[in-house]
């Protein structure tokens, strides 16, 4: 049973309900398949890691925990997984872990229950936002949209955002892991390609909490782990293992691409998405039984005409599936499909995509929504999209809220009163349920210039990008304690050495 949406975490300098994610039992999610259909798809990835199993690079510590686990470890780095041993640990892991703001005041339920909203990662480009120039990303971009994102009230943690190339090594990921928690006093998930990155953001997370133990107590962050389709590297295998024990909440997925990496089919790049993701959660369990370790692979598809991903309804219905089965199976699901655009601009083609897959989300229930604000087929950032995105998070939150069916919103007693020649335009009733379920929206609705008004014309692009640069100039959170900076940057330039 879903807990009561009265709930609130401990209070927080934004006083901001902790359930504001929270779906209304008043609403369902969307089962776009049979119960059986869901069945034969899960048997068919039991199978399939049983008998053709998931490939880890050979030589790690995979090899002795998969064994002693029971599963088939081969010569050639092919592990092949038992069912009953994929059964146990989708049955062992944690179903839920709670990540807490940078103060440990507040806590997101990351689980079946709610859905958060967080910006995109490691896109490489941006356009500068002065001379409109499309340029490689820097450190500077990354602070500026992550204050961005800290003010929108509908993004709820933030994630890496852009790439400072230049220094794309182990000195310049943990540097970005310090400009998120420099600039955001909001949960952050993480991404970094080096193990040492992530041990180094373990230790800062550490210290902020004062103490691994603390930490594994108040999690500050979540880690993304992205191996390819079936297939998990040296780095990947480390990651996982290193986060199960320290109590990180881990994301393991990747992209399946039907007609490139998986099976044209939706149902055929299910099974490979679901493979994908279970065998990195037995891995996990193995490391550190009940871990937190939640398998996000998303399906896409290949567009046949140009070979590009793509293929948008397709897209959705594979993503819909997939929330149904890990619903099915207590599981939260992230999704990487709702704010991400192919568009390599902002503009109304991009306007386009992001509006449709959000949509989607009111379907699906997952329980973060990542990738909010990239462009270009996550080649480039928006902040633009962005804005967007958090207003259409509005939306649906306004919508996952439902609505009351009683004696006084069927308001029988209201028609009665004022009968068939009466208006309800200044009665009470009306003054007093104006506001409720609104989304109150920056952009449409009372925002959006109409002919009956008075309002200079702007399109959506002209009035985001206008909110845009209103919010920038607004003061960012409050900086971190000194002592802590300094705590930080050694551990940052330790790296560099």
């Amino acid at each position: 049973m879903r807990r009561s949406a009265q709930r609130r975490a401990e209070s927080a300098p934004d006083s901001r309900p902790s359930d504001t994610g929270l779906h209304s039992t008043r609403t369902r999610a969307y089962d776009p398949i049979q119960d059986h259909e869901v069945d034969r798809i899960l048997q068919e990835v039991f199978t399939h890691l049983a008998e053709i199993g998931c490939r880890f690079d050979t030589g790690t510590e995979a090899d002795a925990l998969m064994a002693a686990a029971g599963c088939e470890v081969m010569r050639n780095g092919v592990i092949r997984i038992p069912e009953a041993v994929t059964r146990a640990a989708l049955a062992g892991c944690a179903k839920s872990v709670k990540l807490w703001n940078r103060d440990a005041t507040r806590a997101l339920d990351i689980d079946a229950d709610h859905t958060w909203f967080m910006p995109g990662m490691t896109c490489i480009k941006v356009y500068d936002l002065e001379t409109g120039e499309h340029r490689f990303s820097n450190r500077d971009d990354l602070a500026t949209i992550t204050r961005l994102a800290d003010g929108l009230d509908h993004i709820d943690a933030v994630c890496v955002s852009v790439k400072d190339v230049p220094n794309s090594n182990k000195w310049g990921e943990v540097g970005e892991f310090l400009t998120l928690m420099e600039n955001t006093t909001k949960p952050v998930e993480y991404l970094c390609e080096w193990t040492s990155s992530l041990q180094a953001a373990i230790d800062m997370a550490a210290a902020l909490r004062g103490g691994h133990a603390a930490l594994r107590e108040k999690p500050y962050f979540l880690h993304i782990i992205t191996p390819l389709p079936l297939s998990y590297a040296e780095g990947h295998v480390e990651q996982v293992i290193l986060c199960a024990r320290a109590g990180v909440p881990v994301s393991v997925g990747t992209l399946a691409i039907g007609g490139a990496s998986s099976p044209i089919t939706t149902a055929g790049t299910i099974v490979h998405c679901l493979a994908t993701d279970f065998a990195g959660m037995v891995l996990a369990q193995a490391a550190a039984p009940g871990a937190f370790a939640v398998g996000s692979t998303n399906p896409y598809f290949m567009e046949v005409a140009t070979g590009g991903i793509g293929n948008l309804p397709q897209t959705m219905l594979g993503e819909q599936i997939i929330c149904q089965i890990r619903r099915r199976l207590g599981i939260p699901s992230f999704t990487g499909l709702g704010g991400e655009a192919h568009s390599s601009r902002f503009s109304a083609d991009s306007v386009f995509e992001v509006a449709t897959m959000m949509g989607q989300l009111y379907h699906c229930r997952p329980a973060t929504c990542d990738y909010l604000g990239s462009i270009d087929q996550g080649m480039t950032y928006s902040p633009q999209s962005l804005m967007l995105c958090n207003d259409i998070a509005g939306m649906l939150r306004a919508m996952w809220q439902g609505t009351v069916v009683d004696d006084d919103t069927l308001a029988l007693d209201l028609t009665r009163e004022i009968g068939l020649f009466g208006t309800v335009l200044g009665h009470p009733h009306t003054a007093r349920h104006c506001r409720t379920s609104q989304w109150n929206s920056p952009f449409f609705g009372g925002n959006e210039p109409l002919s009956t008004t008075d309002k200079t014309y702007e399109d959506l692009t002209m009035r985001v990008d206008r909110a845009l640069r209103v919010r920038l100039a607004l003061p960012g959170p409050t900086p971190l304690p000194a002592e802590l900076r300094l705590q930080f940057h050694a551990i940052h330039a330790a790296q560099a050495e």
